[in-house]
């Protein structure tokens, strides 16, 4: 699986989109270590506080399936109907990568022309916690 073919699933994902409150579709398409790819999109809900976004819908899907190690990640997102430019995980959606992903994960950002933005989780959260920092080890 290349690049390209996770960007286009990530496109597929971001059309099943629930996102009737802000009309920001996301969607994306993660690669485990093993070659399964599991997609998310992002999922709104009336109060707010229990809405989930793309990555982590993707991410649950595959620990719910028993997969905890993961090579890539590619993510898109943008407001309905509109052209779609580069989307940027969430705070809360790093955290999780944390969580399963070591510091040199890949994260694609890719919008609608083609452009792609490519960097590491480490790259944008360097300052991690994790898992080693309850074993008193540092991330």
């Amino acid at each position: 699986m290349n690049d390209n073919d996770l960007v286009k699933l990530a496109f597929d994902a971001k059309e099943k989109s629930y996102s009737p409150y802000s009309q920001f579709q996301v969607g994306a398409a993660l690669l485990a270590k093993n070659g399964d790819v599991y997609t998310g999109c992002n999922i709104e809900s009336a109060s707010y506080s229990p809405t989930n976004c793309a990555e982590r819908t993707a991410f649950f899907k595959a620990v719910s399936e028993g997969v905890t190690d993961f090579a890539v990640i590619a993510v898109v997102g943008g407001q309905k109907g509109a052209e779609v430019g580069l989307c940027y995980p969430c705070g809360v959606c790093r955290q999780v990568m944390a969580e399963f992903c070591d510091s040199d994960f890949k994260i694609i950002m890719a919008d609608a022309k083609g452009e792609k933005h490519v960097c590491t989780l480490d790259d944008i959260l360097p300052y991690r916690f994790g898992p080693s920092d309850l074993q008193g080890g540092h991330s």
